[in-house]
């Protein structure tokens, strides 16, 4: 079983900067990535950065160069997502998740084994 823990989420003005964080425990994820999903209000969870466990590998939704840039952690099973510039339709609950979906099927969210519970971010204008 794997636990996938999100943190970095909150309420923030347009424009500022903000650094999303996922620890992954329990059994060992060699070999598979870890990405992280958005989902708006009211909207399909999409797709945003996936990254492979050794970091040789990243992947972005074209919907989400440029702003937003994936990361490994220092620790290990960690990913970081930064997000610069925010605009308020990044707004929404930002899912942590492992597995090797961006790399195998389309949508991707079909191919990630382990989820997060998500943590929401709030922009405001």
């Amino acid at each position: 079983q794997v636990q996938l823990v999100e943190s970095g989420g909150g309420l923030v003005q347009a424009g500022d900067s903000l650094r999303l964080s996922c620890a992954a425990s329990g059994r060992s994820l060699s070999g598979v990535g870890m990405g992280w999903f958005r989902q708006a209000p009211g909207e399909e969870r999409e797709f945003v950065a996936f990254i492979t466990d050794t970091g040789s590998v990243v992947r972005y939704s074209p919907s989400y160069q440029g702003r937003f840039t994936i990361s490994l952690g220092n620790a290990k099973n960690t990913i970081n997502l930064d997000v610069h510039t925010l605009k308020p339709e990044d707004t929404g609950v930002y899912y942590c998740a492992a597995g090797v979906g961006p790399l195998t099927v389309e949508p991707p969210k079909f191919g990630m084994d382990h989820w997060g519970k998500g943590t929401l971010v709030t922009v405001s204008s």
